[in-house]
């Protein structure tokens, strides 16, 4: 019988940084110019004045100190509040494209090995820069890999249901190696002028390399001991941009054609379906919550995260066991429970386990138990 192992993760991080500071003081400017230009319509009493933020409330309701970000201009015009990212020709790389090629380099690097050891690449994040050809084949393309390669979108789930179906393909023998990547520019579909939601968003990109244990190498390999989905229709996560938005003119500018959430339900609905699932994988395979080592989450909010630990552990998670990533690279949507991963699964022993679980819109839920081989 194959089993699937994970012997290699990467990380491609934007050398542009924003503080709380930085985008609180560019979001704050856009507030009082707008009051102004509508200060009469606001003592009539038409419509309500903008509030202003403070990074004392992102931190507080987040956790999140700062982000990394593709394009750091474009953000913090108080005109703009976008990512300037200019467009390149149909012959150039794109963007997403580079940043999953210099994750994927990271993550064969650290498995020990080379694109001739890999067959499929799943593309696997939120959002992609085209409708086609594939962004996965223009990487595959772009590494040298002679095989197949497909995109999937299951939002900030993204990455655990590709690793489910980077498994699968190593356990059924349709590939020797998979690369699952995970390439999010989560600034560009983020509303920065909602004081709700402007401070959410990072970028970045991860990689991981899933392939046969028996042919694994690595100083850090992790068998797959199982994994789990689960998916429940919700509208109180949703991004309405898309191709049939040029079919009505009239709601093209909306601002629902960017990340709208009503946070309140989602923590409320999510916290204990998401604990929930990990409980029920667990007992699965004849587990225990005190024999997990560590839970590398879904970086979203901080609060979410201490309320899950603490569900599936019965007490308050010490910080080792569900590390945070999100200070310093905020919510970079399927990236973020496998930046944890990366940044801290090295002080693993033989037999050590652990699970990753991302959880976001849809609502999905995907959990990867591991063992430290």
């Amino acid at each position: 019988m194959i089993k699937a192992a994970i012997s290699g993760t990467g990380l491609y991080t934007p050398p542009e940084t924003i503080s709380n500071d930085e985008l609180v003081e560019a979001f704050n400017q856009y507030v009082a110019t707008y009051n102004e230009l509508n200060s009469t319509a606001i003592s009539d009493g038409i419509i309500e004045p903008l509030q202003a933020s403070s990074a004392e409330f992102i931190e507080k309701a987040s956790g999140i100190k700062s982000r990394h970000v593709v394009n750091k201009t474009g953000i913090l015009d108080p005109e703009r509040m976008a990512p300037l990212i200019e467009e390149r020709s149909n012959d150039e790389a794109s963007i997403q494209c580079d940043m999953a090629v210099a994750a994927a380099k990271d993550a064969l690097a650290q498995a020990g090995k080379t694109v001739a050891d890999i067959d499929a690449v799943i593309i696997a994040c939120s959002n992609m820069p085209r409708a086609y050809p594939a962004l996965s084949v223009e990487v595959q393309g772009q590494l040298g890999i002679d095989g197949f390669a497909y995109d999937m979108n299951v939002a900030c789930s993204s990455a655990t249901f590709g690793l489910q179906a980077a498994i699968n393909a190593v356990e059924n023998g349709s590939a020797r190696g998979v690369l699952v990547i995970s390439p999010e520019i989560c600034t560009g579909h983020l509303n920065f002028r909602d004081r709700d939601s402007h401070f959410i968003f990072g970028d970045a990109c991860t990689a991981i390399v899933v392939e046969r244990m028996d042919q694994a190498t690595s100083d850090h390999v992790y068998e797959v001991v199982g994994a789990k989905l689960k998916t429940v229709f919700s509208n109180n996560i949703r991004n309405n941009f898309g191709f049939l938005n040029r079919c009505d003119e009239s709601g093209q500018n909306n601002v629902d054609k960017l990340f709208v959430q009503q946070g309140r339900k989602v923590f409320k609905e999510v916290v204990p379906m998401v604990a929930q699932i990990i409980s029920e994988h667990l007992k699965e395979n004849d587990l225990s919550s005190d024999q997990l080592k560590r839970m590398w989450l879904h970086q979203a909010n901080l609060s979410m995260n201490k309320l899950i630990s603490k569900k599936v552990l019965g007490r308050a998670a010490e910080e080792s066991e569900a590390p945070v990533i999100l200070d310093e690279y905020a919510n970079t949507s399927s990236a973020g429970s496998i930046i944890a991963f990366h940044k801290h699964k090295e002080d693993f022993n033989k037999g050590e386990l652990g699970v990753i679980c991302s959880f976001g819109a849809g609502y999905s839920v995907g959990s990867v138990l591991i063992r430290k081989c």
